[in-house]
């Protein structure tokens, strides 16, 4: 072009005859670039669709529409079935392997509403335009909730500890900020559903019209079954205070107010490949699903996921992903006077169904995994919570002789696809979550023990069918005496005597097994800790564990991350732990100075902690470290499922309406763009076939959120269930 240019200036002084030849020569030139540069543009930029691909390019008014979401939806499949790509940077997308169906395809992304949606099969190539937001607000329906909660004014740190209800409103017995947003994110709200959404950020129509904003949020604060829980969690932190800050926040939003503009999808986050399939039905929730052995990622190989519906009905939701099918596994209990987990009772109405309770469930199933022989197994209520003899006082049981157990309110169960029998197991114990260990009895270790931790020796269980010699459980002991095995032992409210060792009363919330043989596990509360069991020879005699607490400042600040929730452990015997603080952190226990004796009660291994802030916007009036953020649970991709590598951490990222990867200490962000409301407490991963490149790799997850109906879609929205999975370019088929 250069020379062109400079031909061009000095054609004045060209001959008449030279400047009509080099003129018509430049013409000829010219129109050979245009063709030349039209096939080079339709060769970069047409994306050749197979028979069952959508591809195409997005552009908007000023060209191509990088990092945008093309999304194709079918209700023509058994079940209703989305598939979700990302553009490169040419504005190219190509959604692969499409069932044959008709489809309705449309552009979302960051700074554009939702563009028409145009109807297509398979096969096809179609260009679409993207629409610009008219404005600000406009543009911001489509950022994840945690960015609208990331507008929340948190009470500054000069207003701790709380003076209560004649003082600024705020419970004497929250001491610090931190402990306020444990409670906003980890212990109450946040762990049942997202803060931010459309259907929390504003009121519905059918709770009628109120005096004031406060007043309104006292009322939606008592809705449904859940509302004696949500109003007596408010009162906790202080009823006043707390109704005033949620006001404020909703007032602000009414009148305007946005958050900051999230960051477009970038570099291998467009590689993304979502799928989803409905599931399960609009009056349950979902806690968890799985989709084959945590230990062996093979098992179940493009076999069906089921799904764990909590409180909610007596049912597993099953999904065939090769034939879009959904079905249903039937629950019981072995005593039919167990009572519901939640009961009908409500103080208020809920603005979505009324007065009808939705919530029947008597199993109250929590957690599934699939043992090497693809059977199911659950943390599931099977009877009353009052615990037969052999678990009590006085019985000859030997778990029973060092402790004593007198209720349990979730056992286990287990089903069998291959007979399709569902067979209860009874348990001394409590459970919550549960995963199996890498040794020659199977053990299947589980929390929510309270005091004890609980498991089942799965082989012995299988080979006699005795649910009570099977299973064992210990009290939580330190090692304070530190000589290295379990000893006569002072009580939790004891001091710490260097001769004995110490019980402490400290369950766990979530449990992980590490390839060494230990057990870890989560203590929820501030500033909250990971647990590491040793379960020696005879776990019930011989088990000791560990006890590493968040690190605190001599003023009991935290140092930096706060409150964890759900973790896992690595290859390496690295603990990873999402917090209520807004970070993923590690724990490496291999760098700490101490592990036992007089003073291993908790604050003795800060160097064995690291921090990783997890990607939102920090909330008002935190100066803090940290973000809006409190993922639910860390999950740790041991065997490269996704594709990222191995020991690849992976939060959900319930406010980010994303899985948040940590890679080499960046952030891959998988956003679910839609149905807006993503929120899920759990992930697995799957490896199909280990020699179908990307194709057979994937992660799954559920919408585990109690309240679906606050998701787009409303009202009648149902689960879903999400495979993640991740090309090596936007446009691989």
């Amino acid at each position: 072009m250069s020379n062109i240019l400079t031909k061009t200036t000095s054609m004045k002084t060209m001959s008449h005859r030279e400047g009509g030849t080099w003129m018509r020569g430049l013409a000829h030139f010219v129109i050979l670039i245009t063709l030349f540069g039209s096939a080079c543009d339709s060769g970069n930029d047409s994306v050749t669709a197979d028979a069952d691909d959508i591809a195409g390019v997005v552009s908007g008014p000023n060209g191509p529409e990088a990092g945008v979401w093309v999304i194709a939806e079918t209700f023509d499949l058994p079940t209703r079935y989305a598939k979700i790509v990302v553009t490169n940077d040419k504005g190219q997308y190509l959604i692969p392997d499409l069932p044959e169906a008709k489809y309705s395809v449309w552009v979302r992304g960051y700074g554009l509403i939702d563009s028409e949606k145009q109807e297509v099969k398979p096969g096809a190539t179609l260009n679409l335009t993207a629409v610009p937001a008219p404005d600000k607000r406009a543009a911001a329906e489509y950022y994840p909730a945690g960015y609208w909660y990331s507008l929340m004014q948190i009470p500054d740190k000069s207003n701790f500890p709380g003076t209560g209800p004649k003082g600024n409103g705020i419970s004497p017995s929250i001491q610090n900020q931190a402990q306020l947003l444990r409670h906003l994110k980890s212990g109450t709200c946040l762990a049942c559903h997202a803060i931010g959404t459309k259907g929390t950020r504003e009121f519905q129509e059918s709770m009628g019209e109120f005096e004031s904003s406060v007043a309104a949020w006292e009322r939606r604060l008592q809705s449904g079954q859940a509302g004696a829980s949500m109003i007596t969690s408010v009162s906790q932190m202080g009823q006043e205070a707390i109704l005033k800050m949620f006001a404020d926040w909703t007032d602000r939003i009414e009148a305007g107010e946005t958050p900051e503009a999230p960051p477009r999808p970038s570099g291998i986050e467009r590689n993304v490949v979502i799928t989803q399939w409905d599931w399960a039905d609009p009056k349950a929730y979902l806690h968890d699903l799985v989709s084959t052995d945590r230990r062996n990622p093979t098992v179940n190989a493009n076999g069906p996921l089921y799904g764990a519906l909590e409180v909610s009905a007596d049912y597993v939701p099953v999904l065939d992903p090769m034939t879009h099918d959904t079905t249903r596994i039937p629950l019981t209990v072995r005593d039919p006077n167990t009572p519901v987990a939640t009961g009908p009772d409500m103080p208020q109405p809920s603005p979505y169904w009324g007065d009808e309770p939705i919530w029947k469930s008597q199993t109250n199933v929590h957690n599934p995994m699939l043992d090497e022989k693809g059977k199911l197994w659950l943390t599931a209520t099977v009877r009353s919570p009052q615990n037969p003899d052999f678990c009590k006082e006085g019985s000859d049981h030997p778990a029973a002789k060092v402790f004593p157990l007198e209720r349990s309110y979730r056992h286990l169960a287990v089903y069998d696809p291959s007979n399709k029998k569902y067979t209860h197991v009874s348990t001394c114990f409590s459970t919550h979550h549960l995963m199996f260990a890498e040794d020659d009895n199977n053990t299947l270790w589980t929390s929510g023990g309270g005091q004890v931790i609980g498991w089942l020796d799965v082989k012995k269980f299988e080979e006699t069918g005795d649910e009570a010699a099977s299973q064992g459980w210990t009290p939580l002991i330190l090692d304070t005496n530190g000589n290295g095995k379990r000893d006569e032992y002072v009580e939790p409210d004891q001091s710490v005597d260097p001769k004995k060792d110490k019980r402490i009363a400290r369950g766990l919330y979530a449990v992980s097994p590490a390839p060494d043989g230990s057990v870890w596990g989560s203590s929820l509360g501030y500033p909250g800790a990971l647990i590491r069991l040793e379960p020696g020879p005879d776990p019930v005699h011989t088990a000791l564990v560990e006890y590493y607490e968040l690190p605190l400042n001599e003023n009991g600040e935290p140092v930096e991350g706060f409150s964890p929730r759900g973790m896992d452990v690595d290859r390496n015997g690295v603990a990873w732990v999402a917090l209520a603080s807004g970070h993923m952190a590690s724990f490496d226990r291999r760098k700490c100075k101490t592990l036992n004796g007089p003073d291993a009660t908790g604050q003795h291994c800060p160097e064995g902690w690291t921090f990783y802030t997890e990607p939102l916007p920090q909330m008002k009036g935190v100066d803090s470290p940290g973000s809006a953020e409190g993922s639910y649970y860390t999950w740790v991709d041991q065997f490269n499922t996704f594709g990222l590598g191995e020991n690849i951490p992976i939060n959900t990222g319930n406010e980010s309406e994303a899985l948040l990867a940590l890679k080499d200490g960046e952030w891959v962000k998988l956003r679910v763009p839609y149905p807006m409301g993503f929120y899920t407490k759990w992930l697995d991963g799957r490896i199909d076939d280990p020699n179908a490149g990307w194709k057979g790799r994937g992660l799954w997850a559920t919408i585990s959120t109690r309240a679906p109906f606050h998701m787009e879609g409303g009202k009648g929205t149902t689960s879903k269930v999400f495979k993640f999975q991740l090309r090596p370019d936007p446009l691989a088929k």
